[in-house]
């Protein structure tokens, strides 16, 4: 039985909690759209192909002909966007990660850590890039654009990144089962 010295007790701890702690009072929470789900698309893409759209911030996973798995993502911001077509070369689970030279030059304030020495941020939970990584060659060359995990939930559904595809980690997790070494992906 609660009493009623400790149920006022917990709701002004609770009142008190989210006015220090604000982010604490309100959870991220995805908008439905986002979720992963099955929708029909456009039957010219062959099964197993990745499709993304970024200005509709969807990534689209081709499971049959006129049919796929879309998940929401958040993308490059104007001009660090990568548009074409890749292969997924290489998939890690709770990759390393170093911003490029160009990342630590246009942001020296975000990235200066790593400027003139070679740190490389172990994996882990408080890494950007999450828990798996999809890495994108062109031609056997890595173009240092990931399809990732994101420690910024709410960066799902926006233009924010330098240039990579973020999913949240237990979409990108989703996906990694789901595509191998060698899918073919297409950013239009």
């Amino acid at each position: 039985m609660i009493h009623r010295r400790r149920f006022i007790a917990t709701g002004v701890a609770a009142t008190a909690t989210a006015a220090v702690f604000p982010g604490l009072a309100s959870a991220f929470e995805l908008e439905p759209k986002f979720a992963p789900q099955e929708v029909a698309f456009d039957p010219r893409y062959q099964p197993g192909q990745l499709i993304v759209l970024p200005r509709a911030h969807f990534l689209y996973h081709v499971t049959e002909p006129g049919r796929a798995r879309r998940y929401g993502v958040g993308v490059g911001k104007a001009g660090l966007d990568f548009t074409g077509t890749a292969t997924i070369a290489v998939k890690k689970k709770w990759p390393t990660w170093r911003p490029t030279d160009e990342m630590i030059e246009r942001d020296p304030r975000a990235y200066g850590r790593f400027k003139d020495n070679d740190y490389v941020q172990p994996g882990g939970p408080g890494n950007p890039l999450g828990s798996r990584a999809l890495y994108l060659f062109q031609n056997g060359r890595d173009t240092y654009y990931r399809i990732h995990g994101t420690i910024e939930p709410e960066s799902i559904g926006r233009s924010v990144s330098n240039g990579c595809i973020r999913m949240l980690n237990e979409h990108v997790q989703d996906l990694y089962e789901r595509v191998p070494i060698g899918t073919v992906v297409t950013v239009l």
